[in-house]
């Protein structure tokens, strides 16, 4: 092997151990507090954008109805949901 190939296979070799390191580290207060408000913002803005769009919907009908804040809000909470399980499998 020349010098080059033996210098390039070290290099990698140090990158693989850094990286397994890595992996075996415990996560930071820091990286758990980020992952869980990005986790609870994923799940709460659709339930709270739901509400408001149903809110205005239903004050734009003539009497009191709460059909669609209701309907938007269950939408919400479905697609929050799906949004929160589809961060944590893409995650681990």
């Amino acid at each position: 092997m020349s010098e080059q190939s033996k210098q390039l296979a070290e290099e990698t070799r140090r990158d693989v151990e850094r990286l397994e390191q890595r992996e075996r580290r415990p996560a930071t207060w820091i990286g758990v507090v980020f992952y869980g408000g990005t986790l609870g913002l994923l799940f709460v803005v659709p339930i709270v954008a739901g509400a408001y769009l149903g809110r205005w919907l239903d004050s734009l009908a003539s009497g009191y109805s709460v059909r669609w804040t209701v309907s938007l809000i269950v939408i919400g909470i479905a697609v929050g949901t799906y949004n929160a399980v589809r961060f944590i499998k893409h995650k681990t």
